[in-house]
């Protein structure tokens, strides 16, 4: 009879550590089930500092490279805006494994703070540059101390129950995304203010010298603000040894422990995870194509009528990605959720990418257009395109976060951001050099003028979807699935 009422009673029970901040974070996870405010304001605030920096050039970079006179035709200024662009993800991949293992030893919090004082310093310093070098060089360091987004990412999945991670992660492709949009609209709001503001910046002022510093120092002083709030930033590492053999607790810390599943030991490497490393290789191949689509855009947008661009201002492409970073807070944090639950991440994320290359085709015929008809047509693709990325994007995080265990979930993002770094670092130079190429080709019969870059970005999009289905893409069933 005592076995009996012992049924329903965990066969262990979890032991909280008193000095431990992981453990505090699992006690509160026990005890509280609702999401608070807190939490995704912490993960906003961070990943919007770190995911600013990364684009915000990109409206004023192709006047940035012209003024420093080292391209030798017009049509060259891409190419050497593609280096300056690619410098940040090199660094960034050359040590993002490293902050991932800081963040599994040390814990996410010292990882972050590093990372924002990294965006305050070189972030400002690269609005001071006088010459290309001094651009690649700045960008250069600020990805190598910019470690923020690996250890975020396993923050998210850390910081909330089970039920609520996918709203987690999906914060932080919304942070991410409205930071790759509104860094680009506040680098073309701010750019050259003297030009654009006369009555606030007079002419012979610091402001004509350095007119791209303004952006720079706006992006750094959120930075400092961001710096001050994680101070109360709540770390989610264990200061002690963690039992993984436990199947409560293992279900508890939001993994699965079964002997088909064949999760991972303490003592293996994140290298033989399948599921890890097939959902890291699809991501590496859709974050190619989204930083390069990034720089063509923008480059694109802001480049001549007679080389097959729109002619906007830095302001216009500032309105557009300002009007899609909106639409990407709305979806994230207002839709995703609800949809996801629906369809599953897995499927919404392929049912994404294949609806994305189609809008994405559509852009080259939009030169056909002008006026208000041009303006609402690039708004709505922008809008449709950057919210697919942020979609796609969050299913293969969860898909990452959900195939490794806490102790290694630090060291799983950091391979994760390196290899997906080191794609990036290919994107803008490659995305630079076929824009490049397809404003000289702009009379060709096969896939002339930017038809040429789009279709390239297309390309890269729907080998991502292959890759997203069995044999390659395995995966990892999250403890809520197996219990169902």
């Amino acid at each position: 009879m005592e076995e009996d009422n012992n049924l329903g009673q965990p066969l262990l029970k979890k032991v909280y550590h008193e000095n431990c901040p992981g453990c505090k974070v699992d006690q509160a996870k026990a005890l509280k089930k609702d999401v608070t405010f807190r939490n995704i304001f912490n993960i906003w605030i961070v990943v919007l500092c770190s995911g600013l920096p990364i684009s915000s050039l990109y409206p004023f970079l192709y006047l940035m490279v012209k003024d420093f006179n080292i391209a030798e035709s017009e049509e060259d200024i891409s190419s050497y805006a593609g280096y300056v662009g690619s410098a940040f993800m090199l660094g960034r991949c050359v040590t993002s494994i490293f902050w991932g293992i800081v963040a599994d030893r040390y814990g996410r919090k010292p990882v972050v703070i590093i990372g924002t004082f990294s965006v305050i310093i070189f972030n400002a310093l690269f609005g001071l540059s006088t010459n290309f070098w001094m651009a690649v060089i700045t960008r250069f360091l600020l990805g190598i101390f910019n470690g923020i987004l690996g250890p975020i990412k396993a923050y998210a999945s850390e910081i909330f129950r089970e039920e609520y991670q996918a709203l987690g992660l999906s914060t932080v492709c919304a942070a991410w995304g409205v930071g790759l949009v509104f860094g680009p609209a506040l680098g073309g709001y701010l750019a050259q203010p003297v030009e654009k503001y006369p009555y606030l910046f007079s002419k012979g002022s610091f402001w004509e010298r350095f007119p791209y510093f303004l952006p720079c120092f706006a992006i750094s002083a959120v930075a400092i603000l961001v710096a001050i709030a994680c101070i109360w930033l709540p770390e989610t590492l264990h200061n002690h040894d963690v039992v993984i053999d436990n199947n409560i607790e293992v279900l508890e810390n939001g993994s699965s422990w079964t002997d088909k599943d064949k999760t991972i030991q303490k003592n293996e490497s994140v290298f033989l995870n399948w599921p890890l490393m097939s959902s890291i290789i699809i991501y590496c191949i859709f974050a190619l194509h989204d930083i390069a689509y990034s720089e063509v855009f923008s480059l694109w947008a802001v480049s001549p009528q007679r080389l097959g661009g729109l002619n906007f201002t830095t302001n216009q492409v500032g309105n557009v990605l300002a009007i899609s970073g909106f639409a990407i807070i709305i979806f994230q944090l207002g839709l995703y959720q609800s949809i996801q639950k629906v369809c599953s991440p897995v499927n919404l994320t392929r049912i994404t990418a294949v609806l994305s290359i189609p809008v994405l085709q559509s852009y080259p015929f939009m030169t056909m257009l002008s006026g208000f008809s041009l303006y609402i047509a690039i708004c709505i693709a922008s809008i449709l395109n950057n919210v697919m990325i942020e979609i796609v994007s969050t299913g293969l995080l969860l898909l990452q976060n959900r195939a490794v265990e806490q102790h290694q979930r630090g060291i799983a993002n950091g391979i994760s951001m390196t290899a997906m770094s080191a794609f990036k670092v290919i994107g803008p130079t490659a995305g630079g050099a076929i824009l490049t190429l397809s404003q000289k080709r702009l009379n060709a019969s096969f896939l002339p003028g930017t038809h040429l870059v789009f279709s390239f970005l297309n390309v890269v999009e729907g080998l991502g979807v292959l890759l997203m289905f069995k044999p390659f893409l395995s995966i990892k069933k999250s403890p809520l699935e197996l219990l169902k």
